[in-house]
């Protein structure tokens, strides 16, 4: 998985890299296929925000969050990011197997 991260009116600093590494590689627990994440930090007076694109197998996805610590609008970010990729996988599996499991369903009852 390859991780962009970019700052708007914001100093990047390995650690804040770090973090958005560390917190970024939690999508990945829960889908394989992520391919490209692309983080963008901006400060705007005195909001910071986080938003993110990852492009995953099928899908981009996209969200954002806002917050007075830059550290806390990227936890924002990520479980907003988590809940999405979660909601495509279970979207995914559920259109695999369409069909096969009411008939074995019927064929039982």
């Amino acid at each position: 998985m390859q991780v962009n991260l970019t700052g708007h009116h914001v100093d990047i600093t390995d650690s804040m890299r770090a973090y958005v590494d560390e917190k970024i590689a939690r999508l990945e627990r829960h889908f394989d296929h992520v391919t490209n994440v692309h983080v963008i930090l901006s400060v705007e007076k005195l909001t910071k925000k986080a938003e993110a694109t990852v492009h995953i197998a099928g899908a981009d996805v996209f969200a954002d969050s806002t917050h007075e610590d830059m550290y806390a609008a990227i936890d924002s970010l990520v479980d907003k990011l988590d809940r999405q990729v979660i909601r495509h996988k279970e979207k995914i599996k559920s259109h695999r197997g369409n069909g096969h499991k009411d008939a074995s369903v019927e064929a039982a009852g």
